[in-house]
């Protein structure tokens, strides 16, 4: 969440393990309160990931012979106790200050500080975090910067007595005119390229990347019906084939829209509560964000969802963040239309040859959106399975 100078960062992560090995340390501009930290519940992100994501829609064709029908199918927290002991003890061999410790669910938290990077990084081994070669560079740039390191660890005991088996996102709440995330960190433990998705809630426009190519994917295609049945795997291959058409280096938009209203929605818009919950302060608590058709009367919120894979080679530089005033909306669509099947008054004739060809199309259109063997894709489809292709036009051959 960003208004002005304010910022709630919600921060959901992916771990395997064991949860004694899972630490953060992120870079903060100020010192953090203990009122400044709370815990959310996994339930908010997984229902703002459902509202903003990538959705297939599908049409019917009518009676070719008939009126035209059609019609869409859709895609389908609380914090415990938070209890403080400001420590304000200085290690003086390190030069480090433990600014302030506390619990806050299940989570040990700590704020530092310190003089040099060199000195951090031997207390954070010293207390047993495991911090990787290179860090020393980066954690420097952050000190230089006057910034702070908010550092959670799991209480294994306290995840125990709550019974959970995943790890619920950590939220922290500040002030500070830079609007960034800061990335480089995360990219020294990584032993490949890092999947991060950003919702950012806003009250003017949709957010864009200043030191990065924010760009729009692909939306609006039309795709073969089995694409219905493998709708994750072609994103992935979608995503993955853009990603490296942009040289590994964009951020990419998958979602920009206001959160009052959707046409249609994938899910429902997040309630009030939820949005309050997310660190959205300006909406009313207690009153349901009504799902409405008119965007003047939505609540104000506007919702960007941006999508990268970074590593420390293509994305050495934290994400810097700016609020446009941009309102278009925007989303990853992808569309299935399904031939008329059933018995016809008329010669069709016409319509079955237009519906091979777009048949064709669509497998040309779905082999350039993700990479994947046109040929192979012919296969899946019952109207050009077994069927020679059309000669190509000679330009089309000139180039490719």
């Amino acid at each position: 969440m960003r208004n002005g100078d304010r910022t709630v960062i919600t921060m959901a992560n992916d771990f395997e393990g064991d949860a004694r090995d899972f630490a953060v340390v992120v870079p903060v501009p100020t010192f953090i309160e203990r009122e400044q930290i709370h815990v959310a519940e996994k339930a908010l992100i997984d229902h703002l990931d459902a509202y903003t994501s990538p959705r297939l829609v599908e049409y019917f064709d009518p009676d070719p012979c008939m009126r035209l029908e059609y019609r869409t199918r859709q895609d389908a927290a609380k914090s415990l106790a938070i209890e403080e002991t400001t420590v304000g003890a200085r290690d003086e061999a390190t030069g480090v200050t433990v600014e302030a410790s506390y619990s806050v669910g299940e989570y040990d938290i700590q704020i530092l500080s310190g003089e040099d990077s060199r000195g951090l990084i031997r207390w954070l081994n010293a207390n047993g975090y495991r911090i990787p070669a290179g860090a020393q560079a980066i954690v420097g740039s952050y000190l230089r910067q006057d910034m702070r390191f908010f550092v959670a660890k799991v209480n294994v005991e306290a995840q125990a007595r709550s019974g959970r088996n995943t790890l619920r996102p950590l939220q922290v709440a500040y002030e500070s005119h830079k609007f960034m995330l800061p990335i480089r960190l995360g990219t020294l433990n990584a032993d490949r390229a890092q999947e991060l998705y950003v919702y950012t809630l806003t009250q003017n426009g949709r957010v864009e990347t200043t030191n990065y190519r924010t760009v729009k994917l692909p939306s609006n295609t039309e795709v073969p019906e089995f694409v219905e049945a493998e709708f994750g795997e072609f994103y992935r291959a979608l995503f993955t084939e853009q990603h490296e058409a942009q040289d590994r280096r964009a951020v990419f938009l998958e979602y920009a829209w206001d959160m009052g209203w959707c046409d249609p929605c994938a899910a429902d818009p997040l309630s009030n509560e939820e949005l309050r919950e997310l660190g959205v302060f300006w909406v009313e608590p207690g009153s349901p964000n009504e799902r409405i058709a008119v965007p003047q009367r939505a609540p104000n919120v506007f919702v960007t969802r941006l999508h990268l894979r970074y590593d420390a080679e293509r994305f050495p530089e934290d994400l810097v963040l700016q609020e446009t005033g941009d309102r278009q909306n925007f989303q990853g669509r992808y569309v299935i239309r399904h031939p008329f099947a059933g018995k016809t008054g008329c010669d069709d004739s016409s319509y079955r040859a237009s519906v091979q060809q777009r048949k064709e199309r669509e497998a040309q259109q779905l082999a350039a959106l993700t990479g994947w063997d046109i040929e192979a894709i012919r296969a899946k489809i019952p109207l050009l399975a077994g069927t020679a292709p059309e000669e190509a036009s000679w330009w089309r051959k000139l180039w490719n």
